[in-house]
């Protein structure tokens, strides 16, 4: 049961009073210092990204050498032995009550892993890493022109993705986990003349030169241009653009690839093309030989925005500077007043390498027009920075169409050499599709990875364990550890919830096991009332009920008949104070104080309060509260007692005994008390 308005308790403050209150020396009943709060919070999943993320925090995890496991508790949500709530919390604090000041308390809830393997937290951190096309070209397959985008049995994943890594993350500590995204054909290519696997009887058509606008048209052609929503086909007349939808698939139909199409033609922004829906029968494949390409400077790429309607796919080549405008590459190529180039649906090595105001060469087919001056290119290829001694050059190669999937890997580093974990599983693409998945995330791992681990490792023996690897529905790394019972795959979590109270001392957030309870006294104070009612709550269950009491209300025994304030610890929920005055418990239970004093009726409140009834509210309050080893954690209660004449602050020290356990240590009653005070 928490305590209500929290946020109120470390304001002392005293408002709407009763009479004999606002009588006291130096009461201000507009002082109400704002800056100063006591905060009940759990974090959100956002929120260990913020403190993943601080640079304070980075600063911090770099130092000891734990950056790799708090860039982890982004995606796991849960903080460990090594990346401490402690340590890594106060800047998160910082950032978000900046307004308060000295004396303000936080009590945080958040998670943490207990008795979860290292493995889990570190490898939720890995390093991102992608292959890219120069590392095929030039480690792999050692060729400007003989080789494939991605590895192929003859040259495996295994034999180069260690230097890669190593040549990439060339700062990883040992440890060190990376994810590597690469690309691997499941059959080698074939350089060189690769005619020959032409079905028999298969004959390129001569259509496309006299297609029209809305033609139903047959054609049987190869493919000679590949882009991100469509391809280039040719047969003996000509070239024309097949438009296929924007989630097309560029590795379906490589260059070389014979058809049989069946579809329609349409005009699109004054150019040829074929409409999405068409039906396409691979035929088989076939060396393709591109024609000299049409050389365009910039009068001339100006002149071919006035040409005719209409017009079919043109092999052409222009030179000049990129310009790159959100996801638009465009080439401005010099002396052309208007027209401009501009990449059609790229490839991602293609957006990777033409960054904005590098020179570049491009040869491909001329496609469309768009905007009244942007002439569309799909990239045969290419060469970044013609003029320099880096000159990069991406594009086709003689091979024979093979097709390469994306892969995922899991690496870790011991100091030496990147090698695969043992027991380590990472989902690949093709395994988010498979559990219908879409972004190569996971939305229900829970539900989704038993099955997945059952099906990929059939032969898994008893007491098996497997770390799975995966993007989770946030996009960021997970890792989950699942033990095998010789059955089912079940996940050991580890993760429990804890809190811990942080405090703002000397302008900064520290942790701070030890509590400060206040409850300012005074009718409207909720956060006092809600102690202060559970009290006698407590109190007529304990103590009424036993009696025969059947009514809070009642007014029979201890608690008086309004049911919010008590003759046995004296505690209000009205007036948000103890009530010391014992001529009022001699008239609300009278039979209970036959034949004691004055103070010792006070003393009998008194220790009641403090050593029975304010222990057990506590338990109540805070059953998370525990002990620390080698820490004498203490919960300090700050409230007020009234003796008929005068309010007096008191304090009480608990220490926590156990789990949710309360011991008083120390009890200061009547701070201040003048001689002899009336009625006590």
């Amino acid at each position: 049961m928490p305590i209500v308005a929290l946020a109120a308790l470390g304001a002392l403050t005293g408002c709407d009073e009763n009479a004999w209150n606002d009588k006291l020396d130096g009461f201000d009943s507009s002082f109400n210092p704002t800056e100063v709060k006591t905060i009940e919070y759990t974090l959100a999943d956002a929120d260990y990204a913020a403190i993943a993320s601080n640079a304070t925090n980075k600063a911090i995890a770099e130092k000891a050498g734990e950056s790799q496991a708090l860039a982890a508790l982004s995606g796991n949500k849960y903080f460990t032995d090594k990346i401490t709530a402690d340590t890594y919390v106060p800047a998160f604090l910082a950032s978000r009550y900046y307004t308060l000041t000295d004396g303000s308390s936080v009590r945080l809830t958040y998670n943490k892993a207990v008795g979860l393997p290292e493995a889990v937290t570190e490898a939720a951190g890995a390093s991102k890493v992608t292959v890219g096309t120069d590392f095929y070209q030039t480690s792999v397959w050692e060729s400007d022109d003989n080789f494939i985008d991605g590895f192929a049995p003859e040259k495996p994943a295994s034999r180069f993705l260690p230097a890669f890594i190593k040549e990439a993350l060339p700062d990883a500590g040992t440890g060190a986990y990376a994810i590597v995204s690469y690309k691997e054909a499941s059959q080698n290519p074939v350089f060189g003349n690769v005619g020959g696997d032409e079905p028999a009887g298969f004959e390129m058509s001569d259509v496309i030169a006299s297609v029209k606008a809305d033609d139903a048209v047959e054609i049987d052609g190869v493919v000679g241009g590949v882009c991100g929503c469509g391809f280039v086909l040719t047969d003996k007349s000509g070239s024309i653009f097949v438009y296929c939808g924007s989630s097309f698939n560029r590795d379906q139909y490589p260059v070389g690839t014979q058809m049989h199409l069946a579809g329609n033609a349409t005009s699109f922004k004054g150019n040829l093309q074929i409409a999405a829906g068409a039906d396409i029968t691979v035929e088989g494949t076939q060396e393709y030989k591109f024609p000299a390409p049409v050389v365009y400077d910039g009068a001339a790429l100006d002149a071919v925005l006035s040409r005719p309607a209409d017009q079919l796919a043109v092999y052409a080549s222009i030179s000049g500077t990129v310009a790159v405008s959100g996801n638009n590459i465009n080439v401005v190529v010099a002396g052309a007043e208007t027209a401009k180039g501009s990449v059609y649906y790229p490839s991602d090595a293609q957006r990777e390498a033409l960054t904005d105001g590098s020179a570049v060469e491009i040869t491909g087919w001329f496609v469309s027009i768009s905007g009244s001056r942007y002439c569309n290119f799909i990239i045969d290829q290419m060469t970044v920075n013609p003029a320099s001694s880096s000159a990069r050059r991406i594009g086709r190669a003689p091979a024979a169409p093979v097709p390469v999937v994306e892969k995922f890997a899991i690496y870790q580093f011991d100091g030496s050499k990147w090698s695969v974990p043992a027991d380590f599983a990472i989902l690949n693409p093709a395994d988010y599709a498979a559990m219908g998945q879409s972004g190569n995330t996971l939305s229900n791992p829970a539900a989704l990875l038993p099955i997945y681990l059952k099906n990929n490792f059939p032969y898994a023996q008893k007491d098996a364990v497997r770390y799975v690897v995966y993007n989770n529905s946030s996009d960021k790394v997970a890792c989950d550890y699942y033990t095998f019972d010789g059955s089912e795959w079940t996940r050991n979590s580890g993760v429990q919830t804890e809190t811990s109270q942080f405090v703002m001392s000397g302008g900064k957030w520290i942790f701070d096991p030890n509590v400060t309870i206040n409850l300012p006294y005074g009718k409207g104070q909720s956060a006092s009332a809600a102690f202060y009612q559970a009290c006698v709550d407590w109190v007529y269950e304990n103590k009424c009920v036993p009696l025969g009491d059947t009514s809070i209300k009642s007014g029979k025994f201890w608690v008086t008949s309004y049911g919010n304030n008590d003759y046995y610890c004296g505690a209000s929920a009205y007036q948000n104070n103890i009530d010391l005055r014992a001529s009022s418990a001699r008239n609300q239970y009278s039979a209970a104080f036959e034949g004691m004093s004055n103070k010792e009726i006070v003393h009998f409140i008194e220790n009641n309060f403090t050593n029975e009834v304010a222990p057990a509210v506590l338990s109540q309050f805070y059953p998370d509260a525990k002990p620390l080893a080698g820490f004498q954690v203490i919960y300090t209660l700050n409230f007020y007692a009234y003796t008929g004449s005068k309010t007096y602050p008191c304090k009480a020290e608990y220490e926590v005994t156990g789990i949710g356990q309360f011991k008083c240590i120390n009890a200061e009653w009547l701070i201040g008390m003048e001689p002899d005070p009336d009625n006590f």
